[in-house]
């Protein structure tokens, strides 16, 4: 990334802001702003999430919000409600208060001497879901939105469920939350209350997987803050990127389709990053478009950043499968809408292994599957960070618990741009069951590289919200989605199929080993291709190279360390993936402070014993300046039983070696045909 250290306006900063709330409570705000916007004022823009602006963001908030305040704008980065220096505590994502307190703030931002009363919304995951939330409830000043890594369905599309399986993400992100929502405030900006404010955080935050955990289908808990209830709702220009690394590329998809503003989309190789800091490569200079964006729609400014096709994709080269790329290669292609003129569905009926060419005539027969729960080991994680290496691995290992089809061997090129699909014609032997499908890239040598994948819950063939058990023997027709991406296929590669009934440790297993039978010829696999020889219509400007201001000054005390095991015994046939996030020991110059990070999660399970299914983490988070030091250990276990979930929980805070708090949950949540 180039650094940047001449901007066209000078630029000032003011470490913390107190913005007030009808209730009392105050808002703690971190602001760099032109130098001169008190006598010519500027819009403001809003990042608001809760991962702590003092320190945890710090050195991602030095690069973008000094820039883009350098380029005309008032950036306002403010932690939510019991994060940070922020009052009180955080206890659940998404909450009414939450929404209601950035409406505040926003109100307070148009109000500013230095504001010219129009705002804008930025962030990416949290602060991406935060702006197109409060989006949708129309506060009066907000003009447009920037989002990154985001979704606009809670339920079905987030880290949650997918397809009504549970997510593996569930409770490694609940345990990231219960971390940092227990964390304290820094006694140097709000002195000797700090000690009240944290017991009341560890007090009262809760243990946010339970309530996760209670809602296993699709409900008001999720419907509400999900925009896709109603799109109508959001009425202000939006620019929405993702990675197809990432997560959440599918909810870039779903506002070029559904939102009736004025819209662009950008997905690119990328993890679940902002695309200027991407990775896998290559980055791109996100802030450039950023300011152009906001200098079309906050500050009125006539440019051509409306000009460009409305979705711009990476579309990705075929490459080895590896658990982490420093690039991805491929191209830019551009789309004038979406759903584009430019796809051609091509579909293909399953036959004994194999993916009929278009109109084969095939043979009906029926082919079983028990999948082991070994299969999906290698998957990765549902969104990648890119830290350490958690992309799915050659898939070879995973199909031979599979069941595979796949096309002949390729005369031509193949690009496909969207979400594959398939319809299954399939009888299952339990009343709860689930398949994962997976698209692969197989090389000649047999090599296979994940391209996408969907999962579905059999039990929510119908809907997710009124989940139906499977009559064992009976037949049932499905449709299962799989995740958005664009990728080519050469000459002389395969496109394979793979069909498994079990996808741990990504997803939850089903209650017991279930055998599915799939018929072919009644089945049907659907690429969204892309035409090779389709011109783009429109014409795709360059991106300008990753810049950023200068980043923070940051002391590495202890190094990290990252690491992603995948074991197995084969005494008492124990298999356990273990993956070790630690930060190390940073020390931030400007404000005196140390900080140190490290998490745990391990995912085991015994021989094909369903019910031995077990997930752990554990977090440790310590802040110390001189003679002050307070750290917080949480530790979260999730089991389960053929009709039950089993959850147990501690959280311990420390001042220096004194343990000043200790509490542990139990809890045992019914499986709701998951």
């Amino acid at each position: 990334m180039r650094t940047v250290t001449q901007l066209p306006k000078q630029i000032i900063e003011e470490e913390n802001v107190w913005i007030p709330l009808p209730d009392g409570q105050r808002l703690a705000a971190r602001i760099w702003r032109p130098a001169d916007s008190a006598e010519h004022p500027v819009p403001g823009i809003l990042e608001y999430i809760p991962y702590r602006k003092r320190d945890l963001t710090a050195g991602r908030d030095a690069i973008h919000h000094p820039y883009l305040a350098g380029h005309g704008y008032a950036c306002v980065r403010v932690d939510i409600r019991g994060s940070g220096e922020s009052d009180g505590v955080l206890t659940d994502e998404y909450l009414e208060q939450e929404q209601l307190d950035a409406e505040e703030a926003l109100a307070w931002i148009a109000d500013q001497p230095w504001c010219t009363g129009s705002t804008g919304m930025m962030g990416i995951s949290w602060g991406g879901f935060a702006a197109l939330q409060v989006a949708a409830r129309k506060p009066p000043s907000l003009k447009a939105i920037v989002i990154s890594s985001f979704t606009d369905d809670r339920y079905g599309d987030d880290m949650h469920y997918m397809g009504g399986c549970l997510l593996s993400d569930n409770l490694a992100e609940a345990s990231t939350m219960f971390a940092y929502s227990t964390l304290p405030p820094d006694p140097a900006l709000v002195g000797d209350r700090w000690r009240e404010m944290w017991r009341e955080r560890l007090e009262d935050s809760g243990l946010w997987i339970e309530n996760w955990l209670s809602h296993q289908r699709r409900d008001d808990y999720w419907r509400h803050a999900s925009v896709c209830e109603n799109y109508s709702d959001v009425q202000c220009p939006v620019l929405a990127s993702s990675g197809w690394a990432d997560g959440y590329s599918n909810g870039v998809f779903r506002l070029m389709r559904h939102l009736d503003v004025p819209r662009k989309g950008l997905i690119g190789p990328w993890s679940h990053k902002y695309p200027h800091l991407g990775a896998p490569g290559p980055a791109i200079g996100y802030l450039q478009e950023v300011v152009r964006w906001w200098d079309h729609w906050l500050a009125g400014r006539e440019n051509d950043v409306m000009d460009e096709p409305m979705l711009r994709v990476w579309m990705q080269d075929s490459v080895p499968p590896s658990t982490a790329y420093e690039t991805r290669p491929g191209r830019w292609v551009g789309e004038p809408s979406w759903p584009s003129p430019h796809i051609e569905p091509s579909v293909h009926s399953l036959d004994a292994h194999r993916i009929a060419r278009p109109g084969e005539e095939v043979t009906e027969r029926g082919l079983e599957i028990e999948s082991p729960l070994s299969v999906g080991q290698f998957s990765g994680k549902w969104a990648s960070y890119n830290a350490p290496p958690d992309l799915p691995y050659d898939q070879r290992e995973e199909d031979g618990g599979s069941l595979v089809f796949e096309t002949d061997p390729l005369t031509e090129r193949c690009e496909i741009l969207g979400a594959p699909s398939v319809e299954l014609e399939v009888e299952a032997s339990e009343p709860v069951a689930m398949v994962a499908v997976r698209l692969s890239d197989v090389y000649p040598d047999g090599r296979a590289t994940r391209v996408t994948y969907g999962l579905l819950n059999l039990t929510h063939r119908n809907g997710h919200e009124t989940p139906e058990p499977l009559e064992p023997g009976r037949r049932y027709r499905v449709s299962v989605e799989m995740n958005g991406v664009a990728q080519v296929f050469p000459p002389g590669h395969r496109i394979r199929l793979s069909l498994s009934t079990s996808y741990w440790p990504l997803a939850w297993p089903p209650p017991s080993r279930t055998r599915v039978k799939v018929y072919t010829g009644a089945s049907t696999v659907r690429l969204p291709v892309r035409p090779v020889a389709e011109p783009d219509e429109l014409p795709l400007r360059p991106f300008d190279e990753p810049e950023g201001a200068p980043p923070l000054t940051v002391t590495q005390l202890r190094p990290g360390e990252q690491r992603w095991t995948v074991s197995r015994d084969l005494v008492d046939y124990e298999s356990a993936l273990e993956i070790v996030k630690d930060s190390g020991e940073d020390y931030f110059e400007d404000i005196d402070l140390r900080v140190a990070r490290r998490a745990y999660e391990r995912y085991s399970w015994l021989a094909d014993d369903f019910s031995s299914a077990r997930g752990e983490t554990a977090w440790t988070m310590t802040f110390a300046r001189g003679e002050w030091e307070s750290r917080t250990e949480t530790h979260t276990v999730l089991t389960c039983t053929p009709t039950e979930f089993i959850l147990h929980a501690e959280l311990d805070g420390y001042e220096g070696d004194h343990r000043v708090f200790s509490r542990n949950w139990h809890r045992v949540i019914p499986r709701d045909l998951v």
